[in-house]
């Protein structure tokens, strides 16, 4: 499985990711959960999901291993949307991850970066999915450390 973003936020992951920095609303954030390895349903399914009680409704399953919690980001914590314009693209920025002492268990394919508009009470049914990126990990009851220095998502000129 390759990067992508989801349909339902074509042209709007910077827009989702600049309410988060722009704390509009005030419980908006960035959430990131990683996939099982086993039952993952093809790009051509998984991008047509709207919300990431969606994506989880089919075959494709969050991790279960012990330790592990999805990763919610505010304002606070990501970096702010500023675009290049020497290389003209725009790109969200998430620091690194740690998700520490992850157990074995299921193996890992993916991260799901999504758009929460309300981590104080809503559910995974408002929550949406913005990119899918490919993350293999077979944890081991050590620390599991996502890094993306060149970002989640780039928005760049088409060809």
């Amino acid at each position: 499985m390759a990067q992508f973003v989801f349909n339902v936020a074509k042209g709007k992951v910077a827009a989702y990711y600049e309410r988060v920095d722009n704390n509009d609303p005030a419980d908006a954030a960035i959430v990131i959960l990683a996939l099982a390895q086993t039952g993952i349903e093809s790009d051509a399914v998984l991008k047509d999901k709207e919300t990431l009680s969606d994506v989880l409704a089919g075959t494709t399953n969050e991790v279960t291993n012990a330790n592990y919690a999805r990763k919610v980001l505010t304002d606070a914590d990501i970096v702010a949307l500023a675009p290049d314009h020497v290389n003209d693209k725009m790109v969200c920025y998430v620091p690194d991850q740690t998700f520490a002492n992850i157990t074995a268990g299921d193996n890992w394919s993916n991260l799901v970066f999504c758009y929460d508009p309300d981590t104080a009470g809503g559910t995974d049914a408002e929550i949406i999915p913005l990119t899918i990126n490919a993350f293999s990990k077979t944890p081991d009851g050590s620390d599991i450390i996502m890094t993306a220095p060149n970002g989640f998502y780039e928005a760049t000129d088409a060809p």
